[in-house]
């Protein structure tokens, strides 16, 4: 299967973007060669502004853009983004649901060798908390080029977080995205996993596996973690009974949490989580970052394993 970073579908989406609207203007933090950004930059250079390592401003900056009615795209990595600049994300684009886009690269503990300071475990609790915002997480980088596109056609502040490695590319230019829709990957009747990221491609791997033990797994993309597509939630837990969710994220506050303060509340299920445990990342390869931290086909089988016998 072809691998791919998500971040080439972000800048693809960027490029599309800039070729086709004029209203489109490109700000990164002096990381542009990672975010892809750097194709804008050469390209279309009077679409393109380096603010240098000033997240906050560059935040600020793009405010004022989207008050003079452009739509800004703003990039540096995830962990910079979402934490470092949150209070202007916060009070000056979120309060004011001013037309601001962010892409979050680099996220997750599969940023790998630049460790814990570089890796973004909190972004989709940082950010889902905040009123207007819009937060997505696709899976692959044919996924994260739907998304950007799809951010650029909506109003309002939406954040979209990728990471830097390469992952499987599970979907196709066909494959349906729809903001605030969970896509069926996988149909099943024994248990529903909700999962989002890299964590799509490594629960498919684990529904393969347990197959082969008799267990019917089915699989949804959650790429839009808010708006929360509720009426599909609801419907999984119905029909399947228990639910696991997965993402590359800390369990506290992200997609996992979501789900279960909706259920809670409307449809009590067993339910487990494939996450990291209240843990800062290290240094360390991808791939064993990934296992160690219980974020791989292994994690998802075992915690699918474990809600069926509290079934």
């Amino acid at each position: 299967m072809n691998s791919v970073p998500m971040r080439d579908g972000y800048g693809q989406a960027l490029l599309s973007l800039c070729e086709n609207r004029d209203d489109i203007m490109v700000l990164d933090a002096d990381v542009a060669k990672s975010t892809r950004t750097v194709w804008i930059r050469d390209k279309y250079p009077e679409k393109f502004m380096d603010m240098g390592i000033a997240e906050q401003d560059m935040v600020g900056t793009a405010a004022g853009l989207a008050l003079s009615g452009m739509t800004p795209f703003i990039s540096t990595y995830c962990v910079f983004l979402a934490g470092r600049a949150w209070d202007q994300i916060r009070t000056t684009v979120c309060y004011n649901n001013l037309n601001v886009k962010f892409g979050g690269a680099h996220a997750g503990i599969s940023v790998g060798p630049d460790g814990a300071t570089h890796q973004a475990l909190e972004d989709v609790a940082l950010t889902r908390v905040l009123p207007n915002m819009t937060v997505i997480v696709p899976c692959d980088a044919e996924e994260t080029r739907k998304a950007t596109l799809a951010a650029a056609a909506m109003q309002g502040p939406c954040f979209i977080r990728f990471g830097r490695e390469a992952v499987p590319v599970v979907t196709d230019e066909n494959t349906p995205f729809e903001l605030g829709k969970a896509r069926l990957v996988r149909n099943g009747t024994d248990v529903t996993v909700f999962a989002n990221g890299a964590l799509v491609y490594e629960s498919c791997l684990a529904a393969e596996a347990l197959a082969k033990e008799g267990v019917s797994v089915q699989i949804y993309d959650l790429h839009t973690v808010k708006p929360l597509d509720e009426e599909t939630i609801l419907a999984a837990a119905k029909e399947t009974g228990c639910i696991v969710t997965a993402e590359e994220h800390q369990l506290a506050g992200g997609m996992g949490s979501a789900v279960a303060e909706y259920l809670v509340k409307n449809c009590p299920v067993p339910m487990e989580m494939v996450g990291v445990n209240d843990s800062f990342g290290e240094s360390g390869r991808p791939e064993e970052l990934m296992a160690k931290y219980g974020l791989n086909k292994d994690a998802v089988a075992e915690k699918i394993r474990r809600v069926l016998a509290r079934k």
